[in-house]
């Protein structure tokens, strides 16, 4: 399996450490586009108008600043960074300092995707930093676009494998899964009086929930999607009310149901 997530927007900026080494990242290769990320994003992040360009608001002015001085900012795993709603769920960070050595190896088939620095797996270390893959960035242009062509190198990895897929859109826009991998998205619905929705509020917690089942079940991590409705079976009367796979054409969808 290979489990793909969006960052979350909330981070927990390491205080010690040693700054990030591009070198040492998921997939090395990427380190020329990883630095020119950087450079571009301390640049836009030191301009007056840095808010409008990055998209947020004053509240976020100490977080952009932040942004200018990546390169020597202590950093730390992934899974301490990245702290909103779904890695909360998921709480990757307990299985990264468990016992479980099972579930730590599977760490290795998690990947954030991310518009600094393209994948990141949860044992990466980095710093926190602010940038979205909506982002039309100085000196690169929009981040999907920049990424598309660099993020290929997964392609080798996905095939022949079941990609769990859990990204938003636009990071979603930045690597299109090939077609020689089973793709399965993973769509959250709310069951009321008998009516299903989709929902936005419990979707990140959901997606979390079902990550950090992946990553625990003492079952071989699914191959295949039918393989991945069954362990997703096995969440249905605890934390979830239903679980079904709806094939598509370019992908298949695994429907996870929630009840208020």
């Amino acid at each position: 399996m290979l489990i793909l997530l969006p960052p979350s927007e909330g981070k927990t900026a390491p205080t010690s450490g040693a700054p990030v080494d591009l070198d040492t990242l998921v997939h090395a290769e990427l380190a020329p586009a990883r630095r020119k990320a950087l450079e571009a994003l301390a640049e836009a992040s030191a301009h007056d108008d840095a808010l409008e360009v990055l998209g947020v608001g004053a509240s976020l002015m100490e977080e952009v600043a932040r942004n200018t001085a990546l390169t020597t900012a202590p950093a730390a795993p992934g899974a301490r960074v990245y702290t909103g709603v779904l890695y909360a769920a998921a709480d990757l960070a307990s299985v990264l300092d468990g016992d479980d050595d099972v579930a730590r190896g599977r760490l290795a088939d998690v990947l954030t995707f991310s518009a600094l620095w393209g994948l990141v797996r949860p044992t990466d270390r980095v710093p926190a930093y602010r940038l979205s893959m909506s982002v039309d960035l100085p000196g690169i242009g929009p981040l999907a676009k920049f990424w598309r062509p660099e993020l290929t190198v997964l392609d080798e990895r996905a095939a022949g494998d079941v990609v769990v897929d859990c990204r938003s859109s636009s990071y979603a826009a930045a690597w299109r899964v090939p077609a020689g991998a089973e793709h399965v998205q993973v769509k959250v619905l709310r069951e009321l009086d008998g009516k299903r929705s989709v929902v936005s509020h419990h979707a990140k917690h959901t997606r979390g929930l079902l990550t950090g089942h992946l990553l625990r079940r003492a079952a071989e991590p699914p191959r295949t999607a039918a393989e991945l409705l069954d362990a997703a079976d096995e969440m249905v009367g605890s934390q979830l009310y239903d679980a079904a796979l709806v094939p598509g054409k370019k992908h298949s969808t695994l429907e996870l149901v929630v009840t208020d």
